[in-house]
C-alpha cells in the first residue's frame, strides 16, 4: 500500500494560501486586511499567519499598516515601471532556457493550462484567467532549471499579479489577447528565440493595460 503524501505545516499551507489570494487577486492593493481577520478567513492559529505574513512582506508582497493590519501594496508609476524592466529581463530568458528541456508531457500540461485559461476568458472568470496565466507561466520558467532566476520570477509576479487584477475587475476578460499559442507552436518546434520573444510579447501586453490604467487612475 502506498503511503499518504506528508500533510504540510501550518504554516507553510498558510504561507501557500495567503500567497495565492495575493497572487489570485483575493486581496486588492491597497486593501487593509487584520492579522485576526485572516486567522478567521484561514481557520489556523495566530503564529502561522505571522510567519506567513513575515515571508511575504520579505518577498514585498505585503506591507506592515500599522494596528495589526497588513495590505498589499500599491504601485505607482515609477514603481510599476521597474516591475516591468524585471519581468521583461528575466522572464523571456527564462523561457528561453526551458525550451530544451520541455518534451511530449511538459508541452501536454502548459497546453492544459492555456485550454483552462482560454476557458476562463470565454466565461468571463477573472480569477481562473489570473491563475491559469500564473501556472502556465511559472510551470515554463520551472522547466529552466534555474532556482534563483525562477525565484526572482516568482517575486515579481506576487508583484505584477494584484494590479492586473485590479484592471481585469475594471475591464473584464473579454479583450484579453496573449501569445500563448506563439509560444507553444514555438516550443513544438524548439526554437527557443522564438518561445523568448511570444513570452516577451504577452508580458508586455499585461504591462501595457496597467500602466494604461497608471495613467488615468490609481490602481
Amino acid at each position: 500500500m502506498s503511503e499518504k503524501p506528508a500533510k504540510l505545516p501550518d504554516h507553510q499551507r498558510v504561507y501557500r494560501k495567503l500567497r495565492e489570494m495575493i497572487l489570485f487577486g483575493e486581496l486588492a492593493p491597497g486593501q487593509p486586511v487584520t492579522i485576526q481577520g485572516l486567522v478567521q478567513v484561514l481557520d489556523v492559529g495566530m503564529t502561522p499567519v505571522r510567519e506567513a505574513i513575515r515571508r511575504l512582506t520579505s518577498e514585498g508582497a505585503l506591507i506592515f499598516k500599522g494596528n495589526r493590519r497588513v495590505s498589499v501594496p500599491q504601485p505607482d508609476m515609477a514603481q510599476w515601471n521597474e516591475i516591468a524592466f524585471a519581468r521583461l529581463s528575466i522572464e523571456p530568458e527564462l523561457a528561453r532556457m526551458a525550451t530544451k528541456n520541455i518534451g511530449p508531457v511538459e508541452l501536454e500540461r502548459l497546453i492544459g493550462y492555456d485550454d483552462l485559461l482560454n476557458a476562463a476568458i470565454d466565461r468571463g472568470d477573472v480569477r481562473g484567467y489570473l491563475e491559469h496565466n500564473y501556472r502556465f507561466h511559472a510551470y515554463l520558467y520551472d522547466q529552466a532549471g534555474t532556482e534563483v532566476l525562477s525565484s526572482i520570477a516568482n517575486m515579481l509576479w506576487l508583484r505584477a499579479g494584484p494590479s492586473l487584477r485590479v484592471v481585469l475587475g475594471r475591464y473584464g476578460t473579454a479583450n484579453l489577447p496573449d501569445k500563448h499559442a506563439e509560444a507553444l507552436e514555438a516550443l513544438k518546434s524548439g526554437d527557443a528565440d522564438r518561445v523568448a520573444a511570444a513570452v516577451q510579447g504577452d508580458i508586455e501586453q499585461g504591462i501595457a493595460q496597467v500602466r494604461e490604467t497608471l495613467l488615468t487612475e490609481k490602481i
